[in-house]
């Protein structure tokens, strides 16, 4: 393993490599998504803890987007069972890593939503944590903060990074935990510029399915209900790419190259 310093503009390869990434295997990685998106939900419906535990158990389940990406490429299949990868396939040792990843991960944005309240008052954390007035979006729009929302995404920033390759060094490199951490933030910090234009072509591929969608609908005249069962297929395609789109991050920034996990096209090869 060894860390690599990439150009701004593989942010640009990275997000093409998303897209074909998808486009090898897209019922699978969609089911992949489904299940996880049903394991959470019934996760959530824990009394008292269902809240939190979603996030406990994200790095985990990021190593297996991960080996669903990596098999996809071999040509190997890929079941549901695969978002399981991270906490059954590398030992206890790395098991217990990636939960103490996920109790991290939860102290972190416990901080930032503590912050938002010095902004706000404790609307976006009311709103979080589902005290808040949710059921009119009236009332939401009018105490939503736009300044609140600002101050935790740059708090955030910090954390992602962190945590960004975190969990895949802990599985797959057997890294110990904060070296781990470590070595996340530094990779993020010296790609900072390929990750700028990662995250605003992904960005504007979001806005632009959302508004675009929309005004299309509202201009065609269809009903509320009918445009909300055209956007969620729409924003979960867009998701699961963006899912896909993880792996090319990880190999772009860490130089691996072993049968087990084969490169992926760059954005200038025939068929990406």
């Amino acid at each position: 393993m060894r860390l690599i310093e990439v150009p701004a503009k593989t942010g640009y390869v990275w997000f093409r490599q998303g897209l074909w990434l998808f486009r090898r295997n897209p019922f699978a990685f969609l089911t992949v998504f489904f299940a996880y998106l049903f394991v959470m939900t019934l996760i959530l419906r824990v009394p008292l803890i269902g809240p939190f535990l979603p996030l406990l158990f994200i790095p985990g389940v990021a190593v297996g987007f991960m080996a669903a990406g990596r098999n996809a490429i071999a040509g190997k299949p890929v079941w549901p069972t695969i978002l399981v990868d991270g906490f059954r396939s590398y030992g206890a040792v790395v098991a217990r890593r990636l939960l103490l990843l996920g109790a991290l991960y939860i102290v972190s944005m416990a901080v930032i939503f503590a912050i938002s309240p010095l902004v706000d008052g404790g609307t976006l954390l009311s709103l979080m944590i589902g005290d808040g007035p949710t059921d009119d979006p009236e009332t939401v729009a009018a105490s939503f903060s736009p300044l609140a929302v600002l101050v935790a995404m740059a708090c955030y920033l910090p954390v992602a990074m962190l945590f960004w390759f975190a969990p895949i060094l802990v599985a797959w490199h057997e890294v110990p935990t904060a070296k781990a951490l470590f070595f996340s933030l530094v990779s993020c910090w010296r790609n900072r510029g390929a990750f700028v234009l990662y995250g605003v072509l992904w960005i504007a591929v979001a806005l632009a399915v959302s508004f675009g969608l929309t005004a299309v609908m509202q201009a065609i005249g269809i009903g509320q209900e009918m445009a909300f069962a055209i956007l969620m297929p729409a924003s979960i395609l867009v998701t699961t790419t963006l899912y896909c789109s993880f792996y090319a991050n990880y190999r772009g920034c860490f130089g691996v190259q072993l049968p087990e996990t084969p490169d992926i096209p760059t954005a200038g090869t025939p068929g990406t």
